[in-house]
């Protein structure tokens, strides 16, 4: 599924509309160079699960926000990461038991990500188009069929 994202608004709607089709042990893997806007997306569909005006630092320092929502959700950054397993030292695998992840930089999980994630994948790369953004939409598990939920 291709979604055509003009703008950072644009953006900012397709994580909220993410967010409802949402559960536990689901990952969100966002692919895209810098300045892309995959922060921006976790943001929209962190708030759209929490309250609209939830502060939504990027975690590029932290490495991980976790939010209480329905269900919960933690956001990851893992560019600084120099090794996969590094992943379960700072909770993905806690995470993903309690809730769902947003992944930012998921190829720091090496050539098969699938090995720390769940069963359950949506995963979106983000590129550019033009003056805008093109989100390639994709899924593994639920999500293979679970994209037919999907209205932007």
């Amino acid at each position: 599924m291709k979604i055509a994202l003009p703008d950072a608004e644009a953006t900012t709607l397709l994580g909220q509309a993410i967010a409802p089709l949402l559960a536990p042990g689901d990952s969100l893997l966002l692919y895209g160079p810098l300045g892309m806007g995959k922060s921006t997306l976790a943001r929209g569909l962190i708030r759209a699960l929490t309250t609209p005006d939830e502060d939504v630092p990027s975690p590029t320092f932290t490495l991980v926000q976790f939010y209480e929502s329905d269900p919960p959700v933690a956001h990851f950054d893992l560019y600084r990461l120099t090794r996969p397993e590094e992943a379960f030292e700072i909770g993905l695998d806690d995470a993903l038991d309690e809730g769902c992840a947003v992944i930012e930089w998921p190829e720091r999980l090496g050539d098969d990500p699938g090995r720390f994630l769940g069963a359950d994948q949506l995963i979106i790369e983000i590129s550019e188009q033009g003056d805008g953004r093109l989100a390639t939409v994709s899924g593994v598990g639920r999500w293979e069929t679970g994209l037919k939920e999907l209205h932007v």
